[in-house]
């Protein structure tokens, strides 16, 4: 994930067998900082990876192990090819609302926080003073949020205590587009900046729009990435997860294949073994 071979905000995934009954692989998704716990986009992108380079996946079906638990994905196959996936998230749910923290940086800042795969803290970004299109800005901002949220609160998973951390600030703002809910910036691990909308965010984000009563089981709503993609998230039911209440996301959207490659490790480069720049 590193140079040379990658970039600051480079994210990848490591497949490998299943490792729950009846599951078709599981995959570990590792970004600048290390590994992380489940990842939407990722989700997608690997099914189109799969379905496309691997014949046998006629029905376009895959369940996939992840570290937040297993999810299912279904993609629709033309002519051999995906033209777009959808999958069923871990269970979701809203841990606080308009909570307040102190951000140095910025002063007091109304958050909320939820799971959707891992946690996230939401945050308005016009209530600190960025633009969802000022990159810079938003990775100072988050990465001071971050730390101010992580120093006040202690987040405990209701089930799996490594999942109990913040995983990253995701900004919120209006669409770009009629017909989009809003726009999602997340910015995660060491600075990372994601282009999608994020899909563990979104799921988080539709768990909090079904607590304040702004969807119900069924509904969708459209969400934007910094650089104008989209995910659609849907509620497709509501549950109760270890005696809190959770909804089902299911995120659509789409990935598309880019290239091989194959990577080297000279084993006389002194920088062999990666650098970040920032």
């Amino acid at each position: 994930m590193w140079e040379p071979r990658g970039h600051a905000d480079m994210y990848g995934g490591w497949v490998g067998p299943p490792t729950e009954p009846g599951s078709d692989v599981s995959v570990l998704f590792l970004h600048n900082e290390g590994f992380s716990t489940m990842c939407g986009h990722g989700i997608i992108a690997l099914a189109k990876v799969l379905i496309d380079t691997q014949p046998g996946i006629s029905d376009g079906r895959l369940v996939i192990d992840t570290p937040a638990g297993t999810v299912s994905s279904r993609s629709v196959i033309d002519q051999g090819r995906v033209t777009a996936t959808s999958f069923l998230n871990v269970a979701s749910f809203v841990s606080d609302l308009d909570a307040v923290v102190d951000v140095p940086e910025v002063g007091e800042v109304i958050y909320d926080l939820a799971f959707g795969g891992a946690y996230y803290t939401y945050v308005r970004a016009s209530s600190v003073g960025v633009s969802l299109d000022d990159v810079s800005g938003l990775i100072d901002a988050g990465r001071a949020v971050k730390r101010a949220v992580m120093e006040s609160t202690t987040i405990v998973h209701p089930v799996e205590p490594d999942l109990s951390f913040l995983y990253g600030v995701i900004f919120t703002g209006p669409a770009e587009n009629a017909g989009s809910h809003s726009r999602n910036v997340c910015v995660f691990a060491d600075g990372e900046v994601d282009r999608s909308p994020t899909g563990t965010g979104v799921s988080g984000l539709l768990a909090i729009l079904h607590a304040r009563g702004e969807l119900d089981v069924g509904d969708s709503v459209t969400v934007e990435s910094i650089v104008g993609s989209t995910f659609t998230g849907r509620i497709d039911s509501s549950t109760s997860f270890h005696g809190q209440s959770a909804v089902i996301p299911e995120i659509s959207g789409r990935a598309h294949l880019t290239g091989r490659a194959e990577f080297w490790l000279d084993p006389d480069d002194d920088l062999g073994s990666g650098f970040l720049i920032r």
